[in-house]
């Protein structure tokens, strides 16, 4: 095979389309979409043994064991699309391994003057 052909240098690396990590789905298998600030934390449960679990199925499970972290934070660290991030955690929930929790309602957040006030007293101390 000739090398003039390759689209590819060495030094990208081996290249794989973000539909084939997704195994060509484009929706998650979670009843409700995913938000992109929403808080996934491994559920600790052991992988049925019926789980097709991919390389980037085990990374993301890894990436939430013992932490939560945001949907776009998983999706920046393992550098795929939020869209393929989302059909993966669509299959980790289906299989009980993560716990999706939706973003704090932002009538919830704390006052600006609240804040001040906190770090006023921390400057204080």
């Amino acid at each position: 095979m000739s090398r003039e052909h390759e689209w590819v240098d060495e030094e990208a690396g081996p290249v794989v389309r973000p539909y084939a990590v997704a195994r060509g789905r484009t929706r998650s298998s979670a009843t409700s979409a995913i938000d992109l600030l929403a808080s996934v934390v491994g559920s600790g449960l052991p992988v049925p043994a019926k789980a097709e679990l991919s390389v980037q199925h085990r990374r993301l499970l890894a990436g939430v064991t013992g932490q939560s972290r945001p949907v776009v934070e998983l999706a920046a660290e393992l550098d795929l699309p939020v869209a393929v991030v989302r059909v993966l955690l669509g299959d980790l929930l289906h299989y009980g391994l993560v716990t999706v929790r939706p973003p704090m309602p932002k009538n919830t957040a704390a006052a600006e003057d609240l804040l001040r006030e906190v770090i006023n007293g921390l400057k204080a101390l």
